[in-house]
């Protein structure tokens, strides 16, 4: 099992950051590939980033690519997700996951079986 707990979200400007956390425990860590979901009012989850288990690959989706940044500290047990010059639309709830089963990354939520409950993130005009 794989507890995931994200924490950083908020209301920020257009043009603003924010760096969202995610603390994972009960499994060891440097085994999981981690990714970044969202979800806006009246849409599906979509994917936003995710990173390798071995950190040596990123992929992230094309509306955030060149403004999101997602990392990991393997000795903090933390994935996080830097968010740069905001937009509206980025509005949502976003989600921490984890991918204990494949080797190679993937943008797939349905290769995500441990979730985080959330945290709200929006960004004003």
């Amino acid at each position: 099992q794989v507890q995931l707990v994200e924490s950083g979200g908020g209301l920020v400007q257009a043009g603003d950051s924010l760096r969202l956390s995610c603390a994972a425990s009960g499994r060891t860590f440097s085994s999981l590939n981690m990714g970044w979901f969202r979800q806006a009012p009246g849409s599906e989850r979509e994917f936003v980033a995710a990173i390798r288990w071995k950190g040596d690959s990123t992929y992230y989706a094309a509306s955030v690519k060149g403004r999101f940044t997602v990392s990991r500290d393997i000795a903090k047990n933390t994935v996080y997700l830097q968010m740069n010059s905001l937009k509206p639309e980025d509005t949502a709830v976003y989600y921490c996951a984890a991918d204990s089963r494949s080797y190679w990354l993937s943008s797939d939520i349905k290769e995500y079986n441990y979730w985080g409950q959330g945290t709200q993130v929006t960004v004003s005009s």
